[in-house]
């Protein structure tokens, strides 16, 4: 007789288990509250879906941030490698970028979250949306069922179960779906929580200089942050100013260093391969080459348009003064603006804007070799509704495919 399986949350990591499972011949009911499954696999990456990273399966060691050892045996048991071959082999071509990222060839999300739906159906998952589960039902110390609530004109409904996979994801974006109701459903059953923080989110600065050049991304930049005046971290690559603050990639990645430190500042070089004696060299030419233009205009071959204004304000140099005219007092000030370009940091956006929630079930409590509870049998837990997390790049879905899969495995 086939084993029943409960998936509670399609999400990468229930779509993986929910399929996994049903292909070693279980039956399977896979659970999902919101309308849609996959709500937030479809746009991360910015709707690009950055799969796993293509560096050696050993090195992800340096990228993840949090119980790297717990994580290691589903990491080796479905590796990048083993990702990547999934896709391919249900049609979703990839390819390697920047960073050793991998992306769906097609750019687009929806193919990666289309495919892993289809696979699941094809093999015979049975797939219910609007179906949030508001109990575990435990009958000595064993899971025999779930108990969803009622949505809209969905009556509530009890499945019975040998075995349930909560996959529920963490506190971000929730609107997908992943609110934190997994937590609450892990503490009903006994398990215990490490407080749950934001992980990978942007970061909000004190003054109106990142407001004004709101919209304006950069490449190729270096940002470090300091903490009581100690350079703890620093990224080279992409970043973007917003309403609030600072947000894109390399402050993403730095965010770790700032959530809930004091007195912290990030320092943006936006001339990282100019030493500041190659740099001055390079101002005094432009001066030269360009002696009757005007500084606002001189600025053009420097920066994005929308920095310029900010640049004359924070060096106080005249938007009108030609570029002949400017003494080495303010060549100095300009030097500083595009080498260290500095931001005071009041902190960092709430945790539903997070790309991931660190912090989760305590993995003291889950068996790395299954990912099974050892509080109540028959209860594995995968993805982020444990604690972990990794860095950018591709390393966080990775460990939400690999623990998806090592689940229903088992």
């Amino acid at each position: 007789m086939k084993q029943k399986i409960i998936v509670i949350g399609a999400g990468a990591a229930g779509l993986m288990a929910a399929g996994q499972a049903a292909a070693r011949g279980a039956d399977v009911v896979l659970l999902e509250k919101m309308s849609q499954c996959a709500l937030k696999l479809a746009i991360t990456g910015k709707g690009r879906c950055n799969i796993t990273n293509a560096v050696l399966i050993r090195e992800f060691e340096e990228y993840v941030r949090t119980n790297f050892r717990f994580l290691k045996h589903a990491l080796y048991s479905f590796d990048n490698q083993e990702t990547v071959k999934f896709f391919e082999d249900l049609g979703v071509k990839t390819v390697v970028e920047r960073g050793n990222r991998v992306f769906p060839v097609t750019n687009r999300a929806t193919d990666v979250c289309e495919a892993l739906i289809k696979w699941n159906r094809d093999n015979g998952v049975r797939i219910f949306t609007n179906s949030a589960v508001a109990k575990l039902i435990v009958k000595d110390h064993k899971v025999v069922a779930v108990k969803t609530r009622q949505i809209n004109n969905i009556p509530a409904r009890i499945y019975e179960a040998d075995k349930v996979i909560v996959a529920t994801g963490g506190a971000s974006y929730p609107r997908t779906g992943s609110n934190g109701e997994g937590y609450r459903l892990a503490e009903s059953i006994g398990h215990t929580l490490v407080p749950i923080k934001a992980a990978l989110v942007p970061l909000e600065t004190v003054g109106n200089m990142a407001q004004k050049m709101q919209g304006v991304s950069l490449k190729n930049v270096r940002a470090s942050v300091w903490v009581e005046g100690k350079k703890v971290a620093e990224e080279f690559g992409e970043m973007l100013f917003t309403h609030f603050g600072l947000s894109g990639p390399i402050i993403i990645s730095l965010s770790k260093y700032a959530v809930n430190k004091s007195k912290v500042r990030v320092k943006v070089d936006l001339k990282p391969a100019l030493d500041d004696k190659k740099l001055d060299a390079r101002l005094l030419r432009d001066f030269a080459d360009k002696s009757k233009q005007q500084m606002r205009t001189v600025l053009r071959g420097l920066l994005p348009a929308k920095m310029i204004q900010v640049c004359l304000e924070q060096t106080k140099i005249d938007a009108y003064k030609q570029a002949q005219q400017v003494v080495a007092e303010e060549r100095k000030r300009l030097r500083l603006f595009l080498k260290n370009l500095e931001f005071e940091i009041k902190g960092a956006r709430p945790i539903a804007e997070a790309i991931v929630t660190a912090g989760g079930v305590n993995i003291k409590e889950i068996n790395s070799k299954t990912m099974a509870s050892r509080i109540v049998e028959n209860v594995y837990f995968a993805g982020e509704i444990l604690d972990v997390d990794a860095e950018t790049g591709g390393y966080n879905l990775q460990i939400a495919f690999s623990t998806g899969w090592l689940a229903g495995q088992d």
